[in-house]
């Protein structure tokens, strides 16, 4: 009997933290802020977050959205530096706001097996969507011709910015015990067609906990990073995302 299909659906929570540089019209600031910071200071902290496999054999196609609204404040934001061709001193960074999209899609083929270990490799693409208003202190001397002003701050606004990265990588799934699953995975992106460079690794275990109607229910633990420099722009237009995203997952798992 040829294998039939079966498919995992995981709604998690992604415990964002940003270590990196950001620069909106040509304005850069530096950004380190923990989940707890983001938590602490933020007006804004909203996320929705999906996987999904179907697998069939030694084949799978993969599928991953994140989609996310924060904010940050103060004494995680730091002004760095002004981009050729703008001019006038540098104002404070009073906060950061970035709504922003990361959805996957891929295919997995397994090459190995051996006992309770599991080998594939990936192929896929990453889409980025993005708008970032990065906030500064006018009166700080900053030049406001290309900026919006509401009192006392001057925000630089990018719009919607987006860019598609090829994506390749490996992952491993280790049978731990029966119900019990660890996997690692590993992926390089960008190349130079999206962002310059990007990469990514996860660190999951997942432990069954029930089966209900045929579907079976697991808890999922881990830690994902992910780095991406993507820059567009010269001058006053120019758009940075230098960026470590990284952070503790929590989630469910459906698999029927």
């Amino acid at each position: 009997m040829p294998p039939s299909w079966t498919f995992r659906v995981v709604p998690y929570g992604w415990l964002l933290a940003l270590n990196g540089t950001q620069t909106v019209r040509g304005r850069s600031a530096k950004v380190n802020a923990s989940f707890a910071d983001i938590v602490k200071e933020s007006d804004t902290l909203v996320a929705l977050m999906g996987d999904i496999e179907a697998r069939n054999g030694r084949f799978a196609l993969l599928g991953n959205v994140v989609w996310s609204k924060i904010g940050v404040e103060r004494g995680n934001v730091r002004s760095r530096s002004l981009a050729p061709g703008v001019t006038g001193t540098l104002a404070t960074s009073l906060g950061l706001d970035i709504e922003m999209t990361i959805a996957e899609v891929g295919t997995a083929y397994e090459v190995y097996r051996s006992g309770p270990v599991a080998l594939d490799v990936l192929a896929g693409a990453r889409y980025w969507h993005q708008e970032a208003d990065l906030s500064l202190d006018a009166s700080a001397g900053v030049q406001v011709g290309d900026l919006e002003v509401a009192g006392t701050r001057a925000f630089a606004r990018s719009g919607s910015v987006d860019w598609l990265d090829p994506v390749i990588g490996a992952r491993i799934r280790y049978t731990v015990a029966p119900g019990h699953e660890l996997l690692l995975r590993g992926d390089i992106g960008g190349f130079g067609v999206g962002s310059d460079f990007s990469w990514q690794a996860i660190g999951a275990y997942g432990f069954e906990f029930g089966t209900y109607q045929g579907v079976t229910f697991s808890g999922v633990i881990g830690y994902r990073a992910l780095y991406v420099d993507y820059v567009q722009g010269e001058g006053r237009q120019r758009y940075e995302f230098d960026m470590l995203v990284h952070g503790p997952v929590v989630g469910i798992s459906a698999r029927f």
